[in-house]
Formats: C-alpha cells, structure tokens, sequence
C-alpha cells in the first residue's frame, strides 16, 4: 500500500481485482501478444486439449491497472516539446477523459469546464519513458532477500517472467516518478543468453504487479550477448564459456523453439493425436518467432551486434532494441537499414573490455541516420530520475560534433523513441491527440541541469507534484512500523 493521497485509487483497484468484476478491468484476458498468437482451431472433442493450448493463456496474469482520479484540464503558456519534432512557444495542451485532446499555439480553445494550469515560463513535454529498467526486481534496499532479478541457473531462462518478481513496494518507483517517469521497460538481469520475458509498466502506486502492469503492451525477451554469459557460465565449467558458445546456445535454443512451435502449429491445424506437451521456455522463444513478443538485445560491441542482425535473419524474426550498445554508432547505417534501435548511455565508459570504445557522441550519430531511432536508457535505480540531463549530455556532445540537433528533436530520446523501442507508440510517448495524456511539467528546460519535475500525469491523473505533499507517494517499507522512529515526515519522498 501507500499512504498519500493517491492511496484509495490504488486499493480500489486491487479491490477490484479481487472480488474477479470484470467492469473492473481496463483490458480483457487478450494482450497485443495474443491477438497475433491466435487461438486454437476448434475441432471435434478437443476442448479440454484445447484448454492445454498455449494461445489460449497468453496473458494469464492479466493487468488490473486503473486510472487515478483525474480531470479535464489544460497546460497554458508553456513552451511545448510534443515528442514528434514540435516545439511551441506559448502553447496549449488540452487533456480530455485522460487522453491528448488537442496541442497548438495560444489560439488554440480550452473547452468549458477544463482547469487551466498556468505554465508560463516552463516546458511541457510527454511522460518520460525509461526502456531498461530493473526497479522492482532488484529494488532498494539491495539485500539477498529482494535481489530477484537474475535467474542465473541456465545459459537458457525464457521461461521466467521478470513481472513475477516485481515488488510495487520498491522506493525506486516514487523517485523515478519525482524525476518525470511515467512508464518503465523492467527486464531481467543479464547473467544469461535468454534471461526471460520483460513487462512494461505504468509508474503508479499499487500493491500488486497486476496494478502495474501496462494493459496491452507487448512483451519482450532479454537476450544478452557479450562477456556477461560468457563470463558467469564459464566460471562454472559449462558453456558458454566464450562469444562462440554464446552463438552456438543461441542458435540451439531457436531451433528448439522452432521445432516446438511446428508441432504446436501442426496439431491446431490437424486436431490430430494429444497436443504437444508444453514447454515454457520454448513457449516464450515460440512467440518471437511468430513476432509476438519482442527482442530487447543487451549488446555492447558493433561486431556482435552484427551478428546478432544474421542470426535474426537466419531464424526469421526481428530485434526491436539493442540496450547499452555502446559501439552503436559503428553500425548505425546498418541499425536504421533493419529498424533497430539503439538504447544507450552518455556517460558510461570503460567499467569492463566491451564498453571501452563508448562515446558521449554515441547517440547523436547513431541518430543522425535517416530512419534511425536513438534511445536513452538508465538500468540504474538513480539515473532514471535524471533521463532529461543524460539526454541533454548526448545532444550536447552531438553539437560540438557538429551536428545540428534541436531539443525538440532530442526530446524523442526518451519518449517517442522509447515507445517505439518497447511496442508502445501508438499509445504513449508523445503529445498526440488520442494518445495517453501522459505529461510533465518541467519547471525549466528538460535539457537543464537545473530543471526539476514539477508535475507529473499519468493517463491525465496527477501522481506527482513537487509542490504538494498530498501527491509525493511514499511506499510502506520507507514508512516502517510505528514506534521504530520514523514518521510520515521524515519518510516522505520529494527532491531527486
């Protein structure tokens, strides 16, 4: 739970899950993922085979998120950055039944009854969008007890879903929410060659994983190439042990998967014999192949980032993001040529060998591309609070380059872009009529060291406001138990 204001919204939600009323739900049992996984064919007396078919439960664990209270209202004044190359001075955003109703100039009419907020001499720009995340599965404190981000038993853990580790409780949410964060990508950890199924989520209080979770967001699979698995099975005496073991694990697990999905595909169509006896590891490899659920690539290095591109082709499937990708801009042609994108760091260098060749101008090249799609990432519990600035140190260090980057581009860094990474973009991640109002209220330029949040919008709900305690979440763990000494007070989550 969490004691703020917001507190009755979230248990509402809960309350709703629990008592199974379906009027209670945003989304249905079918994900983005099961509408393009298709259910089994119906066949003569097969409906309890049938109920065995894993295109039946794609989604068995289906979010329950719920809007906050919110109203209709209208940001006046501000200088816009709309995530879709657009910058307005002196523009109007208006937000209606939690969606993006209307974006333009001053002229632009607030209807009857919207609140205006007066935002002159401040900016405007979508929800900040982290796209590699580990809050929740390896939350703060960092103790034994929570680390539960890493299954580091198998070169091969598709299997496993990072949104049943998740604890809501985690403070990393309230901060990164203090820092203009309105959606996360929480992915496993990268110890393995498949580390799992990632899941995208809404930066709202919630005592359950399910009031999280991003209704109709497709899932992903972490795959990681490079010293990680290399390093954390070979020390083991098992494979891999080197960048070709890692190759050879990769290929092996998606001829399996493809193999699975044959028989899958086989049995739908014949209805002949017992259907294949499940298998969740390839379950998850299965929906990559059919385009279902989407490659997130920890990859560091150009030349196996190149790789990784063949071995795609290969087995017929696409990636959607390579993370960290700090030699990136080695490849960019051929990134924007297979429409990958690149999440990456400004300022991360050298911490081990395949991070040696990273470049503050990162970024900005791989951006300079026609078709290209730049990201900027944290997978760090700090640095997520700060996207704005580490976006604002690449397009600084594009400029002294020499390339001619405006902020109003650059903003897409971490919203429209991001979206695009994680399988959202037709539902957040710019200031688009139609979109999830999903908005922050900066109190100076985002590409400022000196700009802070000062309010956030989730689906056009207020969750964050620097200037009102009411809306500064703070979580149960950072209350404690009473009589221990620590206060509401003192707990209470504001500055970054």
């Amino acid at each position: 739970m969490n004691r703020h204001h917001l507190r009755g919204a979230s248990l509402a939600a809960v309350a709703c899950a629990a008592l199974a009323l379906s009027a209670c739900a945003t989304t249905g049992q079918g994900t983005a993922s099961s509408e393009a996984g298709g259910a089994a064919k119906p066949s003569k007396d097969r409906s309890l085979d049938a109920g065995l078919d894993p295109a039946t439960t794609l989604n068995p664990y289906p979010s329950t998120y719920q809007p906050l209270p919110r109203e209709n209202f209208a940001v006046v004044g501000a200088t816009v950055l709309t995530g879709t190359d657009r910058k307005i001075e002196n523009g109007v955003v208006v937000v209606t039944d939690g969606k993006v109703a209307a974006v333009g100039d001053a002229q632009t009419p607030v209807p009857a009854g919207h609140r205006v907020i007066d935002a002159r001499g401040r900016y405007v720009t979508p929800g900040v969008i982290d796209v590699h995340s580990h809050l929740g599965v390896y939350p703060s404190p960092g103790v034994q007890g929570l680390s539960n981000g890493n299954e580091a038993t198998s070169p091969n853990t598709a299997q496993v879903w990072a949104e049943h580790s998740i604890w809501p409780q985690d403070p990393g949410f309230n901060t990164a929410r203090a820092g203009g964060v309105t959606t996360l990508h929480i992915l496993p950890g990268s110890a393995n060659l498949f580390g799992g199924r990632g899941v995208t989520i809404r930066n709202v209080p919630s005592v359950t994983m399910q009031g999280l979770k991003f209704p109709n967001a497709p899932y992903t699979v972490k795959m990681a190439c490079g010293e990680n698995p290399a390093r954390v099975y070979g020390s083991r005496n098992q494979s891999p042990s080197t960048a070709m073991g890692n190759m050879a694990g990769y290929r092996a697990a998606f001829i399996a998967a493809r193999e699975y999905k044959a028989k899958w595909d086989k049995w739908r169509e014949t209805g002949e014999g017992s259907p294949p006896t499940r298998n969740l590891q390839n379950e998850t490899l299965a929906g990559v192949l059919d385009g279902s659920i989407l490659i997130q690539n920890h990859c560091y290095r150009a030349n196996e980032m190149a790789m990784m591109m063949d071995m795609a082709n290969e087995f017929g499937y696409r990636i959607s993001t390579f993370h960290h990708a700090t030699e990136a801009y080695k490849i960019a042609p051929q990134l924007a040529a297979n429409g990958i994108c690149a999440a990456i760091w400004t300022g991360w260098w050298g911490f081990k060998m395949e991070a040696l060749d990273a470049i503050e101008e990162n970024a900005a090249l791989v951006d300079a591309q026609q078709g290209s799609c730049a990201v900027i990432h944290s997978d760090d519990p700090e640095l997520t609070q700060r996207l704005n600035q580490e976006a604002a140190a690449a397009l600084s260090a594009g400029r002294r380059a020499g390339l001619n980057i405006s902020e109003e581009h650059a903003i897409g860094w971490f919203t429209s872009n991001a979206a695009k990474a994680i399988g959202i973009a037709d539902q957040t991640g710019s200031l688009t009529p139609g979109l999830r109002a999903d908005v922050v209220i900066w109190s100076a330029d985002p590409f400022s060291i000196y700009a802070r949040a000062d309010q956030v919008f989730i689906d056009g709900a207020l969750t964050y406001d620097r200037a009102n305690p009411a809306y500064q979440p703070t979580s149960d763990f950072e209350l404690g138990q009473p009589g221990y000494g620590l206060t509401t007070a003192n707990a209470t989550v504001g500055a970054r």
